[in-house]
């Protein structure tokens, strides 16, 4: 197993990377937990959930709501939680972030931590202490900025995704690439192959490589003030993108960094040489780099 920090204002967060789902209950020791997931996680990963008081969460972006945060309050009120208590995120990137978010504003903070299931939330979603839920059909525009205490990610679940799902998370790796480790970018091309079929050593590194990447960013600028605004490439046009075709978060960025690039390369401020590794880099990972939308007149 490797360990990575995150040291934040909001608090130090440990990422460990390799550890089973099956040992969480150690990183919640001494406290009342509770575990927030899905149908489809609880289903496929039920069995190795430590003994906790489960509440599942709707399937889909349109349960990332404050509808849903208010359900997950009413039962934290049933179940009687204090600041002692323990709050695991056991799931995709939404389940992570409607965790966190409920977590992180009840009671005005309780301890909590991710055990994300897909790989676009090990290397996304569940690091860096954004935590937050759409608002009138705006993404993310309500939530907090507060560091998990824990992050497991366990490779073995991995396998368990379908493939499309697994690609998702490809964008958000070669996006850490792209903008701070050019030889996390060319293990990538060299090793494509073998990182889509989760080959043990391909997936380790490049997860690994990620995170530095993403941790680095986040202890220098937490609270997105500079610095982390560099984990946005390819989000403005991808979040619209997403917001007007439908596409997974994984598939809309992609598209956006194609466009991001190639008007960088325009407006001459990217070798046009670059552009074209990125957008054939996405597409040996199997990602798309046009969208498929027609113009409302």
């Amino acid at each position: 197993m490797r360990t990575l920090k995150i040291e934040g204002k909001t608090g130090t967060s440990e990422i460990v990377l390799g550890e089973s789902i099956s040992n969480l209950a150690k990183y919640c020791e001494g406290s009342e937990t509770v575990i927030i997931t899905d149908r489809n996680v609880r289903a496929l990963h039920g069995a190795s959930f430590p003994k906790a008081e489960i509440i599942e969460i709707g399937i889909g972006e349109h349960n990332k709501t404050l509808k849903t945060v208010e359900g997950i309050y009413e039962k934290f009120l049933e179940l009687g939680l204090d600041r002692s208590s323990c709050v695991a995120g056991i799931g995709g990137g939404i389940v992570c972030d409607v965790a966190g978010f409920a977590a992180s504003t009840y009671l005005r903070g309780l301890k909590f931590g991710f055990a994300p299931t897909t790989l676009l939330a090990q290397v996304d979603a569940s690091i860096g202490g954004k935590n937050g839920v759409n608002f009138k059909g705006y993404k993310n525009l309500v939530g907090t900025f507060r560091q998990p205490n824990f992050v497991l990610c366990d490779f073995e679940m991995l396998k368990t995704l379908p493939p499309r799902e697994l690609r998702n998370g490809f964008a958000e790796i070669v996006k850490h690439g792209a903008i701070a480790d050019a030889q996390l970018f060319s293990y990538l091309e060299e090793n494509c192959k073998n990182a889509l079929a989760i080959h043990r050593t391909a997936i380790e590194k490049i997860v690994y490589d990620s995170l530095m990447v993403k941790s680095r960013i986040v202890s220098l600028d937490e609270t997105e003030k500079g610095e982390r605004r560099k984990l946005n490439f390819g989000h403005t046009f991808g979040h619209a993108i997403e917001k007007t075709t439908g596409l997974p978060h994984g598939e809309a960025i992609s598209i956006g960094m194609v466009a991001a690039a190639r008007l960088s390369a325009a407006k001459g401020l990217l070798a046009s040489k670059e552009a074209d590794r990125i957008e054939s880099l996405l597409k040996a990972l199997g990602l798309p780099v046009l969208a498929n939308a027609t113009r409302r007149r």
